[in-house]
C-alpha cells in the first residue's frame, strides 16, 4: 500500500467488521466496549475501562492488540511503582563509562495500563506527555513514541482501599470511559462453557485470535476517518452540547474544548464505521455520554440527591436541540 493512501470508508468499515469477529473468538459480549475501542482506534484516542474484577478487561485488551498486530505493553500499576517505570531512565554502564537509556514498557505501539488507580498521582502523570504529545521526556531528552500510540487503561471502581483516583488532568486524556458491566445470563453461560476447562490466564492465540492489521493499513484508515467532512450544523451541534455543560445546574464543572474536538473526532470515526461518509447529529449523541462522563463534576446538591452523572448528560443531550 502506498504511504498516504487513504481507504473507502467501506474498507474502513469491511476492516472494523473483520477485527470485531476477530476478538469475538475470545470475547463474549462486551460488544460496546468492543465499538468504542475501535472508535478510539480510527480517531486516535484513548481509553478508560472501568468495572468489576473479572469482566475481562485486560483479556480484551490483549486481543484487541493482538489483531492489530501492535507492539503490545502492559503495565501493572501498583502502590510503590515510579515514573521511572513506566518511561524508563538512564542506567550507568560501567563497562563503557556512560549513560545508556534503558527505555520502560511505555515504548510500545498500545499499552494497557492494568489498574492505573492503584499508583499515586506523581506516577499516573508520567502518561501524561505520552498520551497527550506521543512523547517522553528522559534527563531532558525528548523520544518519540509512535504517532498513533495508544493507551488502554483499566481500573476497578468497588475497592475502596489502595486506590488513588485519577486526578481531572490525567481522565481529560482519554477520549472515553466506559463502564463494563457483568455479562447477561446466556453471555455468562458461554463463557462458562467456553472457558470453564481452561485453568491459567487465558492467551488470545490459544482461541485462534490472529492479526488481521498491518501498519499501513492502520494508517490509511485513520487517515480516511480524519478527512470525514463534518458540516456547519453539525460542528455547531458539538460546541452547543459541550458548552451546555458549563451552565448546567446540576454541574459544577463542565467539559473543556478540548472535549469538543475529542467528540468531533469520535464522531467521523463512528460514521465510517457505519459505512458513512458523513457524520449526522446521531454519532454526535450515541458518543456523548462517554466521551463526557469523566470530564463534567457534578455540583454538591446533585451529588446529595444522587443523581448519577450519566443522567444529568442524558438531559443535557435531550435539551440541546439537534440539527436536522
Amino acid at each position: 500500500m502506498d504511504k498516504g493512501r487513504t481507504l473507502a470508508v467501506g474498507e474502513v468499515k469491511a476492516l472494523a467488521d473483520d477485527i470485531r469477529a476477530e476478538v469475538g473468538r475470545a470475547i463474549v459480549g462486551q460488544d460496546e466496549a468492543v465499538e468504542l475501542m475501535l472508535i478510539a482506534l480510527f480517531s486516535s484516542g484513548h481509553i478508560l475501562l472501568e468495572g468489576p474484577p473479572g469482566t475481562a478487561k485486560t483479556f480484551l485488551a490483549q486481543c484487541f492488540a493482538r489483531v492489530l498486530g501492535l507492539d503490545f505493553g502492559r503495565i501493572q500499576f501498583t502502590p510503590d511503582l515510579m515514573p521511572g517505570d513506566i518511561v524508563g531512565s538512564n542506567l550507568f554502564n560501567f563497562q563503557t563509562s556512560q549513560f545508556t537509556l534503558t527505555r520502560g514498557p511505555i515504548f510500545c505501539q498500545l499499552l494497557l495500563a492494568d489498574e492505573i488507580n492503584r499508583t499515586p498521582p506523581k506516577t499516573q502523570a508520567a502518561l501524561l506527555e505520552a498520551m497527550q504529545e506521543r512523547a517522553v521526556t528522559i534527563d531532558g531528552v525528548t523520544h518519540q513514541l509512535p504517532p498513533h500510540f495508544m493507551v488502554i487503561a483499566t481500573q476497578n471502581p468497588i475497592e475502596q482501599q489502595g486506590v488513588y483516583p485519577l486526578p481531572e488532568a490525567q481522565l481529560d486524556r482519554f477520549l472515553f470511559k466506559h463502564r463494563m458491566d457483568y455479562p447477561s445470563h446466556e453471555e455468562e453461560r458461554r463463557i462458562v462453557a467456553a472457558h470453564g476447562a481452561r485453568f491459567g490466564a487465558p492467551r488470545p492465540e490459544e482461541w485462534g485470535v490472529s492479526p488481521k492489521v498491518d501498519a499501513a493499513l492502520l494508517e490509511a484508515a485513520i487517515g480516511t476517518v480524519a478527512s470525514l467532512p463534518m458540516v456547519g450544523e453539525v460542528v455547531d451541534y458539538v460546541v452547543g452540547l459541550i458548552r451546555s455543560t458549563r451552565t448546567a445546574p446540576d454541574l459544577e464543572g463542565g467539559a473543556s474544548p478540548r472535549a469538543a474536538a475529542l467528540l468531533a473526532g469520535a464522531a467521523r470515526a463512528r460514521a465510517a464505521l457505519d459505512g458513512r461518509d458523513y457524520v449526522i447529529p446521531d454519532d454526535v449523541k450515541a458518543l456523548a455520554p462517554a466521551v463526557l462522563r469523566h470530564r463534567v463534576i457534578l455540583s454538591p446538591a446533585a451529588e446529595i440527591e444522587g443523581r448519577p452523572v450519566e443522567s444529568v448528560v442524558q438531559r443535557l443531550i435531550e435539551e440541546v436541540e439537534a440539527p436536522r
